[in-house]
């Protein structure tokens, strides 16, 4: 199964990707996990990664596309995967389905998360406390949100009016279990 998660960030698309990537036997490929663990090779792009990453901006394209291109391609996607913050704006849209094109892999689903701002918020601030994440803090959400709604959102309506029968979106503000039982009951029934 190969699918794409949207949702802003706190939306919880990542605990569900994890949660779904365990059931249906695929790697959950989250853009931020990979770029974090990225900032442990201690290398000259790694340094440029902290700065961006800490600054609440996204990763250039130039460097994000080709990391995901590889991982899409590698042995353990070949039964599916799961795309989660990726694509991120117009461009790594176009990218993305320009690849998915040319590799023949089609997508199963596209599952936008709706949740609200302050709810989101609350969520990350959260979140920063038990991981510890440096990227999670209230100026940093801010951006990040504001960046979400500018760029991203949009990317959710053109994959629905481009993708139909395989968008749907998910009330992203009932609890993780219930969010849980409704994505896999939607892909059962799909």
């Amino acid at each position: 199964m190969k699918l794409i998660l949207f949702g802003p960030p706190g939306s919880g698309k990542g605990t569900q990707a994890s949660l779904l990537a365990k059931k249906i036997n695929v790697p959950h490929l989250s853009t931020g996990d990979i770029l974090r663990l990225k900032l442990n090779d201690k290398d000259e792009l790694a340094n440029e990664l902290s700065k961006i990453m800490s600054s609440g901006n996204l990763v250039p394209d130039s460097i994000l596309n080709p990391i995901v291109a590889e991982k899409l391609l590698s042995s353990d996607c070949k039964n599916g995967f799961i795309l989660d913050g990726y694509p991120r704006n117009k461009s790594q849209s176009n990218f993305l389905i320009d690849f998915l094109q040319k590799n023949k892999i089609d997508l199963d689903h596209i599952i936008d998360f709706k949740a609200d701002t302050e709810t989101i918020k609350n969520r990350i601030i959260q979140r920063s406390k038990i991981e510890n994440r440096s990227d999670d803090n209230l100026e940093v959400i801010k951006t990040r949100l504001e960046k979400y709604f500018a760029e991203t959102q949009p990317l959710a309506g053109f994959f629905r009016d481009n993708f139909e029968g395989k968008f749907f979106e998910i009330n992203a503000m009932q609890e993780i279990s219930k969010i849980q039982s409704e994505i896999e009951n939607r892909l059962k029934n799909a």
